[in-house]
């Protein structure tokens, strides 16, 4: 992409902020800037939101057959250009090029082609007789204007999580990308449109001001974000003054709990992947690691000579297990919690800014840690792990809830009454057993808690947007 290929898309059109004002975007691997965005004032977000209410009525009418088509070819057009589609979400996040276009892109594609089924498969109840004469039936239509906003970590993903779903129930989008990786969302857009009437999706381009005026905007029905709580608080309270429907993801915290029992060396093999992967920048990194008192020590020593293994690297470096921190804000806000550590809290492995230009930190874990810590408390959203031990179940339990997020949590044992019951008592809305962080299409992605409400993925995802209506003959 070019600098003027950052453009705001409104109405089926590719088009500048009306003030002529930008932002630049920041490559992470570099530190240095490569590109420039829109920065969309009321102008520009009330111009996309007519324009997704003019298309409302026509693309609600449309039948899911033919919205499935539509959903089926913008997948397709996806995987016909992966290597464009990856420059533009490299470019953004630094992210290792290669695991973006063997892990996330597939996925991405899939999220498409599921929704694209799921729309002619809406539930409902069956034509029934409750009162004499009577006969009642059960609609579920579209909601309206959907206002969706995305974070920075997985731009392309988090932004198709939400597409896909409002656009197969029949609802029209204004997407507002993170001011720091629009780029991946703005070519979605554009390819879109090759499949889709004019208006029925639009992308802004902004910052937090862009955001506040799209979710205040009296045509906007439901608002969709996934970011952090705090975004997430005022996101809800802005939306309460109209009375918006809400669906938050809020990120996580997620605790894993390894029982004496467990595989260590499979466990020890896929945390050090999967709390690490992305930098360690995903709501249901394994960030927390629980383990049992009597294999803590042992644990903790092979644990910390894997990770010590882990190498970021440049997009371009096909050994890199993981990139930098997606900007020079989120580094700061890491290297903070680290900074802060209590006396009591050890660095164990890692702990350093590595020594390169760009954004990137050395995979770290932290022992000692208490269960009141900062470090604990908060989502860290970095390549940082913390080890705790416990005695029991019941305190592992304590530990894993002990925090305000409820996203997800994994447990890790061969004892299958000890999983059961640890699926029940840990609150939260996803629950890995020997295994942590696998998402797939058909099943609900969301949490509790300070984690937000709602889900995205799945056909849940999908009755998400949509709303009830009783018909009574």
């Amino acid at each position: 992409m070019a600098d003027s290929d950052r453009l705001n898309h409104i109405g089926g059109k590719d088009v500048p902020a009306a003030s002529g004002a930008t932002l630049p975007l920041i490559d992470p691997a570099t530190g240095l800037p490569h590109a420039t965005a829109p920065l969309s004032g009321p102008e520009d977000v009330d111009a996309a939101c007519r324009a997704a209410e003019d298309a409302f009525e026509n693309w609600a009418s449309t039948t899911p057959g033919e919205r499935q088509t539509a959903l089926l070819r913008i997948a397709d057009s996806l995987e016909r250009t992966a290597d464009r589609i990856a420059d533009a979400e490299v470019a953004d996040t630094g992210k290792p090029r290669s695991l973006f276009l063997a892990d996330e892109l597939p996925a991405i594609v899939d999220v498409l082609r599921y929704y694209a089924g799921a729309a002619r498969n809406l539930p409902g109840s069956a034509a029934a007789e409750y009162t004499p004469g009577r006969t009642s039936v059960l609609r579920r239509e579209p909601i309206g204007v959907c206002a969706q906003i995305t974070p920075w970590n997985y731009p392309l993903m988090m932004a198709v999580w939400k597409i896909a779903p409002a656009l197969a129930a029949g609802n029209t989008v204004v997407l507002k990308p993170s001011d720091t990786t629009p780029s991946s969302a703005v070519l979605l857009a554009r390819l879109a449109a090759e499949h889709l009437p004019p208006g029925v999706l639009n992308v802004v381009c902004g910052d937090r001001d862009t955001g506040r005026a799209l979710v205040a905007h009296p045509d906007v029905r439901l608002v969709a974000v996934t970011g952090s709580v705090r975004a997430g608080q005022e996101i809800a309270a802005a939306a309460a003054a109209d009375l918006k429907r809400l669906h938050l993801e809020l990120g996580g915290n997620a605790p894993v709990l390894i029982h004496a029992d467990a595989d260590l060396d499979d466990a020890v093999e896929q945390l050090a992947s999967l709390s690490f992967y992305n930098a360690g920048q995903d709501c249901t990194a394994a960030t927390r690691i629980l383990v049992d008192r009597r294999i803590h020590d042992t644990f903790l020593t092979r644990f910390t000579q894997r990770v010590a293994r882990l190498r970021p690297g440049a997009p371009d470096d096909g050994h890199a297990d993981f990139g930098p921190l997606a900007n020079a804000a989120q580094l700061a806000a890491v290297r903070g919690l680290l900074e802060r550590l209590p006396a009591h809290g050890e660095i164990v492995s890692g702990g350093a800014v590595v020594d390169r230009p760009g954004y990137f930190h050395e995979p770290t874990v932290v022992a000692g840690v208490r269960q009141l810590d900062e470090i604990v408390q908060r989502e860290v959203f970095g390549p940082v792990v913390t080890v705790q031990p416990f005695t029991d179940e019941a305190e592992a339990v304590r530990l894993a809830n002990g925090v305000p997020q409820g996203l997800a949590a994994s447990v890790w044992t061969r004892d299958h009454d000890r999983a059961m019951r640890a699926t029940r008592a840990l609150r939260t809305g996803i629950v890995w057993v020997n295994t942590h962080g696998t998402t797939v299409s058909e099943m609900p992605h969301g949490g509790v808690g300070h984690s937000g409400c709602g889900s995205d993925l799945s056909l849940t995802g999908l009755l998400d947007y949509t709303q009830v209506k009783h018909v009574m003959l």
